[in-house]
Formats: structure tokens, sequence, C-alpha cells
């Protein structure tokens, strides 16, 4: 019974996720585009799009030796593996303490949670990346430190911590469905949904949010902040399914998600893409993929500008 429910909503499961839609619309040889984080800011930058800059890549172990000297240019940062998944491996760094004793300078470095980590712990973090660890493929890896991204005003009252993202998935270049993720206090201050994030589902019309899960639980208000979520309105909204939109002709993957950040100074700037989307979204929506996937493959006109394809989704979703 359950599972006719389901398909009656139209709820896209894994496999028909993985045969269907990816295996179909994505070419293999594009996905190093999207799975390396280093090769996708270097072909957003290519086609100007705005990602979070980042400041070195740790590519060897060798570089471990002389890192402290480097991360004291900075005030603060993020580390994240260039081909790491659903978060893993990532930490934001908010301040980094320099204190100087006998002549010796003692580094420290003050995570988004306000927990500190010497210097040495953070190579240590750094030498996982570069083992693996947090690799889709389990494979040997290299670490960015990138600059870390201020909260644009309109999330104060709807996160913990760290920086909300905003999920969309695009089909053949048409957004599909949206969610913002808000982080809280059982995250860790991430947006990350596995670590216990709020999803909250996004109108594709306006940018409001209309409905808000933890774990596939259905709430009401954050349970850090005690603010209702539903309603909250994401400003720059035609800009942010715009730029998910030109993703597509960026990397030509036809079903990907698009993770974007609302920042105080320059508006919606891509954080990463996935070629893999996770179907949490559509619990967040309560709302099926099938249904929209369907009408962008029997409906939507060909060859449509980003512009183009954008007016079309938000007109029709």
């Amino acid at each position: 019974m359950i599972f006719r429910d389901l398909h009656e909503m139209g709820i896209l499961g894994i496999n028909n996720r993985v045969g269907r839609y990816i295996l179909r619309h994505n070419k293999r040889e594009n996905y190093p585009l999207v799975d390396d984080k280093v090769l996708t800011a270097e072909r957003a930058s290519a086609w100007g799009i705005a990602m979070p800059e980042n400041y070195l890549v740790v590519q060897n172990y060798g570089s471990l030796k002389n890192l402290q000297y480097k991360l004291m240019n900075y005030e603060s940062f993020v580390i994240k593996p260039a081909n790491g998944s659903q978060g893993n491996g990532i930490i934001v760094f908010k301040e980094v303490i320099k204190e100087e004793k006998d002549g010796e300078v003692r580094i420290l470095c003050r995570r988004s949670n306000d927990k500190l980590m010497d210097i040495e712990e953070v190579k240590h973090h750094v030498s996982g990346i570069l083992s693996g660890l947090y690799s889709l493929s389990g494979q040997s890896d290299s670490a960015i430190i990138q600059a870390k991204i201020d909260k644009h005003p309109v999330f104060n009252n709807f996160s913990y911590g760290g920086i909300p993202d905003i999920r969309v998935i695009v089909f053949e270049g048409f957004p599909v469905m949206s969610m913002v993720r808000l982080p809280t206090k059982s995250s860790d201050g991430k947006a990350n949904l596995h670590q216990g994030a709020i999803g909250a589902g996004l109108n594709l019309k306006d940018g409001s949010t209309n409905n808000a899960v933890i774990r596939n639980q259905v709430i009401d208000t954050h349970p850090d902040t005690g603010y209702k979520i539903n309603g909250l309105q994401l400003p720059f909204w035609r800009e942010i399914l715009e730029l998910a939109a030109q993703c597509y002709d960026m990397v030509e993957l036809g079903y990907l998600g698009a993770d974007i950040v609302l920042t105080p100074d320059q508006g919606p700037i891509l954080l990463e893409l996935n070629a893999r989307p996770g179907l949490a979204i559509q619990i967040a929506n309560l709302s099926g993929l099938v249904p929209r996937l369907e009408k962008i493959q029997h409906e939507a006109p060909r060859n449509l500008l980003a512009k183009d394809r954008v007016d079309f989704s938000m007109n029709n979703f």
C-alpha cells in the first residue's frame, strides 16, 4: 500500500533517480567538473559565475609543514575536501588567534561552534582529507582552504552558528524543486540534513518557505531560535534560480543539484554542484519530483536561454 501511495504522489526513488535521470542525462566525462571542487571553481571562473574564493589548495603532505604560516594571513577560513560529499570533512573557522610567548607564535583556530583547535589538530584534519578519508571514492584527495562566507541577515533568526544554503534541483536546465537548509545546534552549525539541519521547502514562484522538516519530522519553528519557519521569504529569488539554471550550461549535466549561498554583499553565489543530488528535497516540499521532471521532458520548449527556462519553471511549478 505504501509503495502505491508513494507512486501516486510522484515520489522519485533511488533506482529511478539513477536509471531514468542520472545515467541517461549525465555524461560520465563531465562528472569531474562537479565532483572535484577545484575544477568546479575553475570552470565557474571562466563562466563568470561567482564562488567563494579559494585561498590555497593543499595537494600533498609536504605542504603541511608550513601551513601555519599561510593560515596566519587569514582572519577566517573554511577547510573542505576537493572531492567530498554530504558535507563530510568540512570545518568552518571564524577566527585565527595568534599567541606569542617567549618569542614563539602559537596558532589557534576557533570553529563556528566556538571550539578551539591548535594548528597541529588542523594539520591532522587536512592530513585526513589528503588520505581520502572524506572523498567520494576513498582515494587520495586535495584539501581546499577557502574564504568563509558571511550569512545574509535574512537568516539571522533562522540559523544556528553556520551558513544556510539553498539546494536547487535542475533538470535539462530547468529548476524543478528547491529547499533551504538551515543549520541547527544538533547539526553542529552545518547546513547538513544528515547531521540534523532543517530542510525547508521553497515555492519556485516566489522563494517562500512552504514546509520544514528535521530528519523527516515535520516542524513549525526553528528548535534553537524559536522563530516560525513557514513564510520566510528569500531575497534575490529570481537571481538564485537563474544562477542554478546557468550551471546546467556550464557543466552540461542534465540532472544536477546546485548549492547556492546568499551573501550580504554579493547576493547569491555558487557554493558547489552535485551530480547525484539526494531525494530528501521531496520530503522538505511534501511533493514528488516525478510530475515536474515529466513535465520538463514532455512540455518544456527546447533551446531556451537560462532566464527563459526560469520563466517556465516559475510559471509551472
